[in-house]
């Protein structure tokens, strides 16, 4: 199916885009020869489109052409993305490709069957002048015996390998199932941490450089859920750590659902080490909040059904010898 081809938009739509494009480029490094800039997002429910650049409250979907406009400003700031919650139908996600513009292309799983498969599939777009594919597509599924509290994912996690400057990195991405009580997740982010562990250390594998991002619906560091992440090695940098996940987070109630992380070992002095080759983290990496920056006057709740409830992430590579 093409991608639609994006009609004119209004003054207003445009001077709301480049005021949040402004906003990004304001916190997030700005795309070098030497870097490389990683992205991760829980769309919500990205399915449908309204195809209006102001769509009203009563519409079904309220996710509009606007909408588009403004989430394609925000991804266009980095090299490759992972999108959590895409659903069975694509227009939304095409239309945000029509923004993006023709350097820009995506991969996807097929839709996770089953109730709690939520009709989703995990998708990455990338900007093909920076990053390209290098070969490797597939989706984890446990063994028919695994050796953990987890069946089978819910939804199955998909990892791509790209290259950049001549170095090839593997990004999984991954929403875990989500449930009121913390121990209903506990063995699928364990059943990931472990399969991401055993392929990172098998020989003789396409294994090199490999990143675990989404949504992990995990809970703060020291919690079970949190620890069953780390258990294996995976290290998600401190950067991230007290930034809020959601647009609802509060003092009182902030979340860790989404992360970026990737295996590291802890030295006798207890500083840590990376086991990436050819990219090296700086120590950049955050959030991005876009709420102030986009349609204004609305309630926060009718902001998540058209841009997401979750803050993307993003992550800061430097790459070596270049």
């Amino acid at each position: 199916m093409a991608r639609p081809t994006p009609g004119a938009m209004p003054v207003t739509v445009r001077t709301e885009v480049a005021g949040l494009s402004s906003a990004i480029k304001s916190i997030v490094p700005a795309r070098t020869p030497t870097n490389l800039l990683i992205g991760s997002w829980n769309l919500r429910a990205l399915a449908g489109l309204t195809d209006s650049w102001d769509a009203p409250e009563t519409a079904s979907p309220r996710r509009d052409r606007r909408a588009a406009a403004l989430i394609a400003a925000v991804i266009s700031a980095f090299d490759v993305v992972a999108v959590q919650e895409v659903r069975r139908e694509t227009k939304a996600l095409r239309a945000i490709l029509a923004e993006l513009g023709q350097s820009w292309h995506f991969l996807c799983s097929d839709v996770t069957e089953g109730h709690s498969g939520n009709g989703e599939r995990l998708t990455l777009l990338y900007d093909s002048t920076r990053v390209l594919p290098s070969g490797l597509v597939g989706e984890i599924v446990l063994p028919p015996v695994a050796a953990s509290a987890a069946d089978q994912f819910a939804r199955s996690p998909y990892a791509v390998s790209f290259t950049r400057a001549e170095v090839d990195f593997i990004l999984t991405t991954v929403h875990i199932i989500w449930s009121s009580a913390p121990a209903g997740r506990v063995g699928e982010i364990a059943a990931f941490a472990q399969w991401m562990h055993d392929w990172a250390v098998r020989q003789h594998d396409w294994n090199g450089n490999l990143l675990a991002l989404g949504d992990f619906n995990l809970e703060g560091p020291g919690t079970p859920l949190y620890q069953a992440f780390v258990s294996t090695g995976l290290f998600p940098p401190g950067q991230l750590s007290r930034l809020p996940r959601t647009i609802f987070d509060t003092t009182d109630h902030p979340h860790h659902y989404d992360q970026i992380a990737w295996f590291s070992e802890v030295a006798s002095d207890g500083t840590i080490h990376n086991l990436l080759h050819g990219i090296d983290f700086k120590g950049q990496a955050g959030n991005f909040d876009f709420l102030p920056h986009v349609y204004p006057r609305m309630s926060k709740t009718s902001v998540s059904w058209r841009i997401s409830d979750h803050y993307p992430l993003w992550v800061e590579f430097e790459l070596s010898g270049t």
